[in-house]
């Protein structure tokens, strides 16, 4: 697994609980629901590359 990087992110209240509702809703933390988003706009907008089987390649 890659090495997370820390960092502190600063949003509006009613984002934060749209994000919560949200990630209740999918079972996951919110910190891994912004993570899954993230990860997602990546691969939509072609900035993040898949490996054999449509997994992600490991960055080198």
């Amino acid at each position: 697994m890659a090495a997370k990087k820390t960092f502190v992110l600063r949003i509006d209240e009613d984002v934060y609980k749209a994000l919560e509702k949200w990630s209740v809703d999918e079972f996951r933390s919110v910190n891994g629901q912004i993570e899954f988003l993230i990860d997602d706009a990546l691969k939509k907008a072609g900035r993040k590359k898949k490996g054999p089987a449509g997994l992600p390649q490991k960055e080198k």
